[in-house]
């Protein structure tokens, strides 16, 4: 059981990262060249490619720091569940 459920969480994090990546970019899209026309002045195709890119970049930095606090959060209650049998036999 212990397998299915590590390997859920892997799961949701892989989905979770691809999900706020691919949320980025979406932004990057939608946004069509509104923040870098008003932001840097630029306008046209630049402007669409730049926020493209800029979005997709804070995409994949907002996922990395998302799941790592994940992944981080998840390893320290294993570690105290881990721990917690031996607390109790110490009474």
């Amino acid at each position: 059981m212990k397998f299915f459920i590590i390997n859920s969480f892997r799961t949701m994090v892989y989905v979770a990262y691809i999900a706020v990546i691919i949320g980025g970019i979406g932004l990057g899209v939608y946004n069509s060249g509104a923040w870098s026309g008003e932001v840097l002045g630029m306008s046209g195709t630049t402007a669409q490619v730049v926020d493209f890119l800029v979005f997709s970049f804070a995409g994949w930095i907002v996922a990395s720091l998302i799941c790592g606090l994940i992944v981080t959060l998840l390893d320290i209650r294993d570690d105290i569940n881990d721990r917690l049998p031996d607390a109790r036999m110490d009474n």
